[in-house]
């Protein structure tokens, strides 16, 4: 057989392969299916007693949880800017739905079959009982607590004008995760799926000895009239504060700045450990959308505010998306683990006015990203997609030890070592 069909030959086998791999094997989407979130939550009829299973239905008895829940992320999980431009990204699959707007009430295509686990074969037909209003209302209050004409709910003693049930599903994680463990597929290779947070939440010391549910934090225990002229009992707030949410995030870290001399001088190598502690969150940090990430930065400048060095690190995951799916590095933090981040600098002969700045960004996506969302996928608004966390500067001189000790938290010697330290961050690092 001549060298050139061989070649033929080669690259036709190729390209089969390669189109049977894309067809077959390689998921469209970055997730892979499980059977509770392939399906919307089947058509919820309303309850008697109610006229509607809108929200602001709900809250003409619930106005407190109502009002909470319009601040809310699930309230807007459908009209976000950033989904949107993501699911155009995506070509708009239906699949992404189940978790945006999980009601077949709130969808327009009913998904009769799903040939072979692959979403874009799906057999769809028109769903005749679409309601597009409804479907703006996202993780709206049926989707949760309406089952089969029922109302259910973590309390087993309700007296409402409505059918209820007592689920002890609420008192549990249970209820988040059909959603907050989206788990990968074939030619994805996770560590843990691409919004796993259930999977990475610690089991010892946050749920066995300290009680913790998800809800400890993100749905705060509140004693008040669950609904009008109710009595007091203790419910929880349904505000679901978490990565989108600036306060939630400093709330999850602990941080701690040390300089290894307290009065350097011209010419003196001073040396700063940034210590970065995820104090007060149950699961590793950052946790959902894999492109979320930290960076830790160090600058020297100037009095004009020129910057004469400068230092940054990241944290977060490192995933290769083509042509298959694989997490190449993690060094997110664990539940209560630390990591030091540790910046040097010379001093010059003539060092009057220097100063070190210490800050700590999270990251909802790249730079980079956002711009492409924004030219190629519709991006609108202005959302923030980058907070800080923290950030303190510092001056190379005699002043140093003063600036911090004027920090958030008292300056404190470690009896240990003669470096002196500033604190800032969760409550549950101040406390421990």
């Amino acid at each position: 057989m001549k060298t050139s069909v061989k070649v033929l030959l080669g690259c036709i086998l190729a390209g089969v392969l390669v189109y049977l791999y894309y067809t077959e094997i390689k998921p469209v989407v970055i997730f892979g299916l499980r059977s509770d979130y392939a399906r919307a939550i089947p058509f919820q009829k309303v309850p008697e007693g109610l006229t509607s299973l809108k929200a602001e239905s709900c809250g003409e008895c619930h106005r407190e949880i109502y009002d909470e829940w319009k601040t809310s992320i699930h309230a807007h999980a459908y009209e976000d800017p950033f989904f949107q431009a993501y699911w155009k990204k995506d070509k708009n699959v239906w699949v992404c739905l189940n978790c945006h707007t999980p009601l077949e009430n709130q969808q327009p295509t009913l998904i009769k079959e799903i040939p072979r686990g692959r979403v874009e074969k799906a057999v769809q037909e028109p769903n005749p009982q679409y309601d597009p209003e409804y479907q703006k209302e996202s993780v709206t209050c049926a989707v949760c607590h309406v089952r089969d004409g029922v109302i259910y709910g973590p309390f087993d003693d309700s007296a409402a004008p409505h059918p209820t049930k007592f689920d002890p599903n609420f008192r549990t994680a249970q209820v988040c995760y059909r959603c907050h463990n989206v788990v990968s597929g074939p030619a994805q290779f996770y560590n843990v799926g691409p919004c796993g947070t259930y999977a990475e939440y610690e089991g010892k010391f946050f749920m066995q000895e300290r009680g913790f549910i998800c809800q400890s934090c993100h749905m705060p225990e509140i004693d008040r009239p669950v609904a009008t002229n109710s009595p007091i009992r203790r419910g929880r707030k349904h505000l679901w504060r978490g990565g989108h949410d600036p306060d939630m995030v400093k709330r999850a870290v602990g941080i701690q700045v040390r300089a290894d001399t307290a009065s350097p001088k011209p010419g003196d190598r001073v040396g700063f450990t940034l210590t970065l502690i995820n104090a007060g969150a149950g699961h590793k940090i950052p946790t959902g959308d894999p492109d979320r990430y930290f960076t830790v930065e160090f600058s020297v400048e100037d009095r004009q505010g020129r910057v004469l060095d400068q230092q940054t690190s990241t944290m977060g995951r490192w995933i290769m998306w083509q042509p298959a799916i694989v997490e190449l590095y993690d060094n997110r933090l664990l539940p209560l683990a630390s990591r030091e981040y540790q910046f040097a600098y010379q001093l010059p002969a003539q060092a009057e006015g220097l100063k070190v700045k210490t800050r700590v960004q999270y990251h909802i996506l790249t730079d980079k990203q956002h711009e492409m969302l924004q030219t190629k996928y519709g991006l609108t608004g202005n959302d923030p997609y980058q907070f800080v966390v923290y950030e303190r500067e510092f001056p190379l001189s005699g002043a140093l030890a003063l600036a911090l000790s004027k920090s958030d938290q008292p300056s404190a010697v470690s009896p240990q070592s003669n470096e002196l330290s500033c604190k800032a961050g969760a409550e549950g690092y101040r406390q421990g």
